[in-house]
């Protein structure tokens, strides 16, 4: 069990504004040809009014009835109780004690969302539609990452940590062409040891291609560019519409920022304080690097935590993954708030699915197309409880959200029109989220 003791350090200190001074100053002077990273005091006021989004999902599908809505004493409750929050009327499990105490400063709690999902897919990504007529849709995260992305930031637009339990659900950019992808951290795969035939999983919070390669110099590899550029510029000529080719020059012109964003990735930059706080998990560690990057101006980082599919044993295991959640996801919103972040950064907690109210055989929960998810931070109008369910979980009895409508107000949330559309390749255009669509403004500031 995490220590429930540990707080976040402060970080509106001197020393918090000369490290900040030193870190841009630092990027400016790796990336001087990009203007607006020339003064490391306009670059800290740049980044600081761009709105991000830190999206934390909890696949395989965590239990709404082991965290944001518990039903004790019903035959669906379960073995916890559930406690007071800092909401009057609102309770919420036991297990996370610490999120009780914080829910009126941040975040609001929607009990009522509907997946119609109830499978381990990427749909609930996708608004559930990730095709549509033919047309791969973009996920959330590249829509975001489109919209929010500063053209002329030499950070990553895209991040995501892949899981290293269970399976991640890939972000696609879908039409809008791979350069809206993201720069995906995978797991590193670790042969078995006999006599055990099954693989572990290395953790890695850095991307393996963010430096240069052992034996090229700096020189070699901005030669080895500036050769490409001009055998491309030829190339390109008369193919301007190809998605594929303007994906692959797109990637190959963010190399070098990349690489001068390796130390982003790194969490020895951070005092062993900061270190602590977050903790010794791989979650905790991958979240210290997601809000590494939110602060250095990435518009969009997703940390997968899971593996939440639990159709046996499901209260053992929650038992084990709710409070690491409980610890994280505060130590992160004291984080970001205490670096004044928080008011420009939507931190976004769900999964793709839900549990079954009913306890089955195995003392386990099924897969269940309506769940619990949170919104805190940038946009949000902190301490409000939204929707609710019937008496044991069965059905929403107020306020039913559907994804479109989640979505909406996600876009809304960090001051993006939902109804704007993109032009789709062939010529239709695209909205954000269907035509119709309205945000739960109930939620929004």
């Amino acid at each position: 069990m995490l220590s429930s003791n540990r707080q976040v350090p402060l970080s509106n200190s001197p020393q918090h504004a000369v490290n900040r001074r030193a870190f841009f100053g630092a990027a400016g002077a790796g990336l001087a040809g990009l203007g607006w990273l020339a003064s490391p005091a306009i670059a800290d006021q740049l980044v600081r009014q761009q709105k991000r989004v830190l999206m934390v999902f909890l696949n395989g599908g965590m239990s709404q009835f082991e965290s944001w809505d518990p039903k004790p004493g019903r035959n669906t409750g379960g073995p916890f109780q559930a406690i007071p929050t800092s909401i009057p009327g609102f309770h919420i499990s036991e297990m996370m004690p610490k999120m009780a105490t914080r829910l009126h400063k941040h975040t609001a709690v929607i009990r009522s969302i509907e997946t119609s999902n109830t499978d381990h897919k990427d749909v609930t990504l996708y608004a559930g539609k990730p095709v549509v007529a033919g047309l791969k849709m973009p996920s959330i995260g590249s829509m975001l990452a489109r919209e929010l992305a500063d053209p002329l930031s030499p950070v990553p637009h895209h991040v995501m940590f892949s899981n290293y339990l269970g399976a991640s659900y890939y972000e696609s950019a879908g039409f809008y062409g791979t350069q809206w992808d993201p720069i995906n951290i995978q797991p590193g795969d670790v042969p078995a040891k006999p006599p055990f035939k099954i693989r572990d999983s290395l953790l890695r919070l850095a991307p393996e291609a963010n430096r240069l390669p052992p034996g090229m110099t700096d020189v070699e590899h901005m030669h080895r560019e500036s050769l490409r550029e001009r055998l491309t510029r030829g190339f390109v000529q008369g193919r301007e519409r190809d998605d594929v080719l303007l994906g692959h020059n797109a990637a190959y012109a963010r190399v070098r920022g990349l690489m001068d964003s390796a130390r982003l990735f790194d969490i020895e930059h951070e005092t062993q304080a900061t270190r602590d706080a977050y903790g010794p998990t791989p979650f905790g560690k991958q979240t210290l690097v997601a809000r590494r990057l939110i602060e250095a101006g990435v518009p969009f980082v997703r940390v997968n935590r899971g593996w939440w599919d639990h159709h046996g044993q499901n209260f053992e295991f929650h038992q084990e993954m709710v409070p690491e959640l409980d610890h994280v996801l505060s130590t992160l919103l004291d984080d970001l708030a205490a670096r004044g972040l928080l008011e420009d950064t939507l931190v976004v907690t769900f999964s793709e699915m839900g549990r079954t109210p009913s306890i089955n055989n195995n003392m386990g929960r099924d897969h269940f197309s309506r769940m619990s998810v949170t919104l805190s931070g940038c946009g949000i109008k902190p301490g409000v409880i939204h929707g609710e369910t019937d008496a044991d979980g069965n059905q929403i009895a107020k306020d039913p959200v559907h994804l479109n409508e989640f979505f909406a107000t996600i876009f809304q949330a960090v001051g993006i029109d939902h109804q704007k559309e993109r032009i789709a390749p062939d010529g239709r255009p695209v909205p954000l989220t269907a035509y119709g669509t309205n945000p739960v403004r109930e939620v929004l500031a």
